[in-house]
């Protein structure tokens, strides 16, 4: 009797926690559906090839987001441009090169909190440091400086963890080859690693689109369209930062929804290449 009873007791508790998990995977899935859908609904009707190919007027009255597009643009490739070398030569050294534990142990954990601090935070580090400091002014060369100090953990993150997936054996192959240490890094190690690169780089572009606070403070809120080389030196709007001006200070609705289906969109694309990259990696594992 009483084992009969205990036995109950444990379905039922078991029932519950089930019941629990499935109601907070159902609400989970509910939200995210509920944004996308609300969104999508106030913005695809907004969507307009006038909207996306044309520089906004004051005397006309007319509103288009091709300079946010192509702001947006320059901010991913500066910011790549620096975060990569820097993310991959430092995860490089600590993985493959440095000997002295605490010195690791040092490094990493600046890096963890780094990851962990405020983007409103490294917005006014920026605009006081790149900004002011070094005189970018507020420019797209200072949002993507900041956005550099913000997606250095990712990187170093990703290259580190891709790298200690490399069996030992191929280096010590490479070793019995009589190939140096430089050269096996980069022609055996580094070639295995290329999948998690990737995906490291893929969400650091999910993360720069996604990016406000810090670039209202160094990247400004200009809609200029201009080439590149003379456009990093100037204040531009990103996608995001459009947004919030168009909500926030302007009350057009109508465009934000518009842009937020826009950058839903690239989410949507950079999810899927981040998943198709692992996937392949895995594969050929």
């Amino acid at each position: 009797m009483e084992d009969t009873r205990l036995w109950q007791k444990r379905r039922l508790y078991s029932l519950t926690l089930k019941a629990a998990m499935l109601l907070s995977a159902a609400i989970t899935v509910g939200l995210v559906l509920f944004i996308i859908v609300y969104v999508v609904w106030n913005g695809a009707q907004h969507l307009s090839w006038e909207l996306l190919t044309t520089s906004p007027s004051y005397l006309t009255g007319n509103i288009g987001i091709l300079p946010d597009i192509l702001n947006t643009l320059y901010m991913v490739i500066t910011t790549l441009a620096v975060v990569l070398p820097i993310g991959i030569g430092a995860a490089i050294y600590l993985t493959e090169y440095a000997n002295h534990p605490r010195l690791i142990s040092w490094i990493e954990f600046t890096t963890e909190t780094l990851s962990g601090i405020p983007s409103i935070i490294f917005g006014l580090v920026g605009m006081l440091a790149f900004a002011q400091m070094f005189g970018f002014g507020t420019s797209i060369l200072a949002g993507a400086l900041t956005l550099v100090m913000m997606n250095l953990p990712i990187i170093i993150r990703t290259t580190q963890e891709s790298l200690k997936t490399v069996p030992n054996s191929y280096r010590e192959g490479a070793f019995a080859l009589g190939a140096g240490k430089s050269r096996v890094v980069f022609t055996v190690v580094l070639p295995k690693c290329v999948a998690g690169i990737v995906s490291g780089t893929i969400l650091t572009i999910g993360r720069i689109l996604g990016e406000t606070a810090a670039l209202l403070y160094t990247a400004g809120l200009a809609h200029v369209a201009t080439g590149y080389f003379s456009a990093i030196f100037k204040s531009g709007a990103t996608l995001t930062v459009s947004l919030y001006v168009y909500a926030k200070e302007q009350g057009e609705f109508q465009v934000a929804f518009a842009i937020a289906t826009i950058l839903l969109i690239l989410t949507f694309i950079i999810n899927q290449v981040a998943y198709q990259v692992t996937r392949l990696s895995r594969t050929k594992e």
